[in-house]
């Protein structure tokens, strides 16, 4: 049975706060989710994420470090844009917008909604350094990301085309789209 509902932990272990994906998977093992959804560390596998993204579920969130322009640690929640082909697919890495962009061009069907669930990160290394660790305000944030989590999916498990719930965090949307893509340019941010 597919889960209705897709959990994608994203990010490098070995690159700082780009671990704050898998970390925020890691830690939903001591507080796990409602049945229906999937919880799943994907790590740099973008291939595999963009083969479970045509898997039938309805809605996809993808935990993920990305720079926003708040302050370390921050978090926000982005309502993706639908596929416009302006990103070229890419089967090899795990740049959320390329492997998107590769199952909206491996898919017959329209991608689930997308949403992302971004912690702004403090610490990137430079170049080819290896850095692993995530830095205090990101491991921080954490927690408050499983809190999150906890107040999303069941919103989505209900009715995954409809409003978020409250989370205490910037909104950066659109209007709702039934297959997404998230965009380079965040979109009007809201409070809520």
């Amino acid at each position: 049975m597919t889960a209705r509902l897709l959990v994608a932990g994203v990010g490098n272990i070995f690159l700082g706060d780009d671990a704050f994906g898998p970390e925020v998977i890691r830690a939903l093992d001591q507080r796990p989710l409602p049945p229906g959804a999937r919880v799943r560390d994907y790590g740099i596998r973008g291939l595999d994420l963009a083969y479970d993204l045509l898997s039938g579920c309805a809605t996809a969130v993808l935990v993920d470090a990305a720079p926003r322009g708040h302050r370390p640690g921050a978090l926000s929640l982005i309502e993706a844009e639908p596929p416009d082909g302006t990103v070229v697919p890419e089967a090899h890495g795990m740049d959320p917008a390329k492997v998107l962009a590769l199952a909206a061009h491996l898919g017959d069907e329209p991608l689930p909604r997308v949403l992302v669930l971004a912690c702004e990160p403090g610490v990137l290394p430079d170049g080819d350094d290896l850095l692993p660790g995530l830095s205090a305000p990101v491991r921080e944030a954490v927690g408050r990301a499983v809190d999150a989590l906890h107040a999303l999916v069941p919103a989505l498990l209900t009715d995954p085309a409809g409003p978020l719930p409250p989370l205490g965090c910037p909104v950066e949307s659109g209007t709702p789209h039934a297959a997404a893509l998230p965009g380079t340019a965040p979109g009007a941010a809201q409070d809520r």
